[in-house]
C-alpha cells in the first residue's frame, strides 16, 4: 500500500467521525462559546471542516510563509451546519485528490513553515500531514465533544460507544 493509499483510507475513516460530531452542532446556537477565550461552536466546527486544506498546503509546495501575505484568509464565517458540512466534504475530496497525485518519496521530502522568511521548522511532509491535518482535527474534535456535552447534546461515539450511546 502506498502512503497516499494509507492516508486516503485514514482520512475517510476519521472524516466520518468528524462528520458525526459536526452534525450535532446546534444550528440555533452557532455563536455559543464554552469560555470567553474559546471559539464559538460554529467556528470550531468550521475549523474542523477546513483542516483537510493541509494536504494541499503541505504537498503542493515546499513551504508556507505566514508573514508574506501568500496564505489565503480563513473561509467564512459560514452561517449553517449544512454549509459547514458542504465545506468539509469539498475539502475531503480535495485532500484525496492531492494525496493521490504524489509518490511516496514526495511525502518524505522536507517541508518548511516560515514567518516572513524565518524558518519556524522544517520536517518531512508526512510528519506535517500527521500533525496539522490528522492530529489537529482529532484535537479540535475532542474540544467539540466537550462543547456538546456542556450543552447537553448527545455526544456520538468515536472509537466505540459514548456514554450517550448506552455505555460509559
Amino acid at each position: 500500500m502506498t502512503l497516499a493509499d494509507a492516508l486516503i483510507k485514514e482520512l475517510r475513516y476519521e472524516s466520518g467521525k468528524s462528520k458525526k460530531m459536526i452534525e450535532r452542532v446546534p444550528q440555533d446556537n452557532m455563536g455559543w462559546k464554552i469560555h470567553e477565550k474559546s471559539m464559538p461552536i460554529g467556528r470550531l466546527a468550521q475549523h474542523i471542516a477546513s483542516t483537510p486544506i493541509w494536504a494541499g498546503r503541505t504537498l503542493d509546495s515546499d513551504h508556507i510563509d505566514f508573514g508574506n501575505g501568500s496564505v489565503p484568509p480563513p473561509i467564512g464565517p459560514l452561517e449553517s451546519v449544512d454549509e459547514i458540512l458542504t465545506l468539509f466534504s469539498q475539502k475531503i475530496d480535495e485532500a484525496v485528490e492531492t494525496f493521490a497525485k504524489y509518490p511516496d518519496e514526495h511525502y518524505h521530502a522536507q517541508w518548511e513553515m516560515r514567518n516572513a522568511g524565518n524558518i519556524l521548522f522544517a520536517r518531512p511532509r508526512i510528519d506535517v500531514i500527521r500533525d496539522f491535518l490528522f492530529n489537529h482535527t482529532i484535537h479540535h474534535r475532542g474540544q467539540l465533544s466537550v462543547y456538546l456535552r456542556v450543552l447537553d447534546i448527545p455526544v456520538p461515539g468515536m472509537y466505540g460507544p459514548s456514554a450517550d450511546e448506552g455505555r460509559g
